[in-house]
């Protein structure tokens, strides 16, 4: 499916090495988007960018950059902006998640996922911001997670760092309402990608939730649909946000009812 209001717009996306930013790089590309692919592993964004770039005859270009660094974050962004100019549209999809109990997170984890999932998101936004601003126009798309609105037993670490996304993210829409920049949080529940060879090591998780998986082509496909329109959040599926509301209304009932499903990583 093409999407005409992506063509020749330029995208970056942090995280595009694989899962759904690299299938949302897909998308964008077969739109005739011209794409910046971020990630820590530069041998796979190469790949990419030489399949997309025979497939569909755009630009992509592709740094290796780890999101916790911002320094590093500052010195590509200036690249990107030195070589291609504007950003039309970021998509923050950089992250990870370790599912352990509060007590057992080491420090190093902790920090590494708050680094990595709020901090660095924030940077990289921080970055095309002023642009946007200016420009009046622009779409910033962050990928959170239903873990941002209904905290689970072995993943609190995760969790917050999800919650302070979400918080940011729904903040910088009001801040950006009057700019025409237009803000989305994307809250998918679990998807079948490598995330969980990190997260999930035992495979305890994915074994029980494996049949709600969602696809990352089918969060992709979400994703880009919502481009450059006034989409506030997409949650994914549908079913699993139902959750999230009845957790707003009934918090006490929910976590009561609750904890046997919820403790199954």
């Amino acid at each position: 499916m093409v999407r005409e209001q992506l063509k020749g717009k330029s995208i970056v996306i942090t995280g595009a090495s694989g899962g759904i930013g690299a299938e949302i790089a897909k998308l964008c590309a077969a739109s005739g988007a011209n794409l910046v692919l971020l990630a820590r592993s530069i041998g796979k964004l190469e790949q990419l960018q030489t399949e997309l770039q025979q497939k569909h005859q755009v630009k992509v270009a592709v740094y290796q950059l780890d999101v916790s660094d911002t320094a590093q974050v500052q010195a590509v962004f200036q690249r990107i902006f030195d070589t291609i100019g504007e950003i039309d549209i970021l998509v923050n999809n950089a992250g990870f998640g370790i599912f352990k109990e509060a007590h057992l997170a080491t420090m190093d984890e902790i920090k590494g996922m708050f680094d990595v999932n709020v901090v660095g998101l924030m940077a990289c936004t921080s970055m095309v911001l002023p642009k946007m601003r200016k420009r009046r126009f622009g779409h910033i798309i962050n990928i959170a997670s239903q873990a941002g609105k209904i905290a689970t037993p072995k993943s609190s670490v995760y969790s917050a760092s999800k919650h302070a996304v979400l918080g940011y993210t729904n903040s910088l829409r009001m801040e950006l309402s009057d700019y025409n920049v237009q803000v989305t949080s994307v809250n998918p529940g679990p998807i079948a990608t490598n995330f969980f060879n990190i997260a999930d090591e035992k495979g305890t998780y994915v074994k029980n939730v494996q049949r709600f998986m969602l696809q990352p082509e089918y969060v992709a496909q979400k994703v880009v649909d919502s481009m450059l329109t006034k989409t506030r959040e997409i949650n994914l599926p549908g079913w699993m946000n139902m959750g999230s509301v009845v957790y707003v209304l009934f918090p006490r009932l929910f976590e009561r009812i609750g904890k046997r499903m919820l403790n199954r990583k």
